[in-house]
């Protein structure tokens, strides 16, 4: 896979053509809510540049864009309260992995005991 598909679903929240509840943006991030939460607190963490998955993301962004997407989402748990109880991040690369939609994306998962492995 090597083309970024403009018009998939991210893509098309991130330029506001469909809703969503956000949690945070910048000018390089957008996180919100999963309409398909799998735990009581489930957000999705996007950058906005035209990554399909995290072998791109880390590949063509640069370490300052990487570091601060990072930083980002540990922030974002943290403003949701998931330090003390724990969180889980989640992220597919690749159609073996699970990958559905592909603009790479970071799922928080919190505020919910889950087991050890998925």
């Amino acid at each position: 896979m090597s083309d970024y598909d403009q018009n998939n679903i991210f893509a098309k929240i991130i330029r506001g053509e469909i809703p969503s509840k956000k949690i945070y943006e910048d000018e390089k991030i957008l996180a919100f809510e999963d309409i398909s939460k799998a735990a009581p607190i489930h957000i999705l963490v996007v950058p906005k540049g035209q990554f399909i998955s995290f072998s791109d993301f880390v590949l063509k962004a640069g370490t300052d864009e990487v570091n601060n997407f990072f930083k980002k989402v540990a922030e974002i748990a943290s403003n949701l309260g998931l330090d003390n109880s724990g969180y889980r991040l989640i992220t597919n690369n690749g159609s073996d992995a699970g990958q559905t939609v592909f603009h790479f994306h970071v799922h928080i998962l919190g505020k919910k005991k889950m087991s050890e492995l998925l």
